[in-house]
């Protein structure tokens, strides 16, 4: 099956949404359907954002027989009973992440997946910078010596405000953690994919800045701002607009985190550094084609994204020749171009080069951590049982 044979589907139309078809159609795969929250909001964005048709409801389209993969980039929630629903009818499913509210969900989205044999994948696409996989492949080698120290942050201003809103913010929708689960969950997945080891034990602290937000009855669309000239309506929080992490990997490492979506100036600022003994490296998500390379005895170096320079799992999927600035959007494309080789085989990769339900269920389990030790305030293992 060539990708020009494949049909897709999306379930969402917001941002995340909108940049799961754009991908999909750069790869050559055919979006030929929508869905979201009603079918007319569906259809006003599919006529702004140049959308294929738009489904009524989920059952019209799994009931779809040209679909072959179904894209879930809808609010946390209903991603398990919508994953649960794809695998069901037989279809390959892309999943944004969280892949569940908890770790009972994800465990069972990956059974599910194993039993039906189909392509699983959770959209952690930050991993798809090249030089992140530039990261990954130096560390594997041993060019760092052994790591030590895994640290950095992932910083935004979007909710800074008291009249800031997003569905993000409702815990039912969005689950008991909003900005651990939200953006940390993209760093702690980049540090177990650039060191190869698992977070094994956290000591967190939890932070809730702006305890109460105004806003309109309404959705509103995710980064949007919200005018003051509409009704509003008080609500108390308590989900994290930020979080303090202190990590214990496998094989002695050690981590430190800092997450916040409430730093102002900071529009989408994911920094990882990795220290070895030999050697450190560090990567900013806001100057995506520099690698910062740290040592002791000799000058420091930066590595520009160049595929003739970097190591084959980088070089791999670099879209563009160096100096041509590869972003966001394009970390969609390399992170779907590898699971589509997937999908087009059939079935998924003795070990898939991509994040699957597995990654999925191991990043819930992480994040429960986060939440059980910032209750208790003592150090937490994962569970992963």
């Amino acid at each position: 099956m060539a990708l020009s044979d494949i049909n897709a589907a999306v379930v969402g139309t917001g941002f995340i949404g909108v940049a799961h078809v754009e991908a999909l159609r750069r790869l050559g795969v055919n979006v030929v359907g929508v869905l979201g929250s009603s079918p007319e909001r569906a259809r006003q964005k599919a006529a702004a954002a140049n959308l294929p048709d738009v489904y009524e409801d989920l059952d019209s389209l799994l009931a779809d027989d040209r679909v072959d993969v179904v894209h879930i980039a809808s609010p946390n929630h209903v991603h398990f009973p919508q994953a649960m629903a794809a695998l069901d009818a037989g279809k390959h499913v892309v999943c944004e992440k969280p892949l569940g509210l908890d770790s009972n969900e994800t465990s069972q989205l990956v059974a599910k997946a194993n039993e039906t044999g189909l392509v699983n994948a959770v959209c952690f696409n930050i991993r798809f910078y090249p030089l992140v996989h530039q990261m990954m492949a130096m560390v594997a080698a041993g060019d760092i010596g052994v790591p030590r120290l895994i640290h950095g942050s992932y910083l935004q201003d979007w909710l800074l405000l008291e009249t800031d809103w997003n569905w993000r913010l409702e815990a039912d929708k969005a689950g008991r953690l909003r900005a651990v689960a939200d953006i940390g969950s993209h760093w702690l997945d980049l540090a177990r994919f650039v060191s190869g080891k698992k977070v094994v034990e956290v000591m967190a602290e939890l932070h809730t800045f702006v305890t109460t937000r105004r806003h309109p009855e309404g959705s509103v669309e995710t980064f949007a701002s919200v005018s003051e000239d509409v009704p509003l309506v008080e609500e108390e929080m308590v989900s994290d607009d930020a979080a303090s992490i202190m990590l214990r990997f496998e094989d002695g490492a050690r981590g430190l985190l800092t997450v916040s979506q409430v730093s102002a100036g900071h529009k989408n600022r994911l920094t990882l550094e990795v220290d070895g003994s030999e050697s450190a490296l560090m990567w900013v998500s806001e100057d995506p084609d520099r690698l910062w390379i740290g040592h002791r005895g000799r000058p420091n170096e930066v590595m520009a994204r160049d595929p003739g320079a970097m190591a084959e799992p980088a070089a791999r999927i670099a879209a563009y020749p160096g100096g041509h600035v590869e972003g966001y959007p394009d970390t969609f494309r390399a992170l779907f171009s590898r699971v589509y080789a997937d999908v087009e085989a059939g079935k998924p990769s003795p070990e898939p080069d991509y994040p699957t339900f597995a990654d999925g269920h191991d990043a819930v389990c992480v994040t429960e951590a986060v939440a059980e030790s910032s209750a208790s305030g003592a150090w937490t293992p994962v569970r992963r049982d």
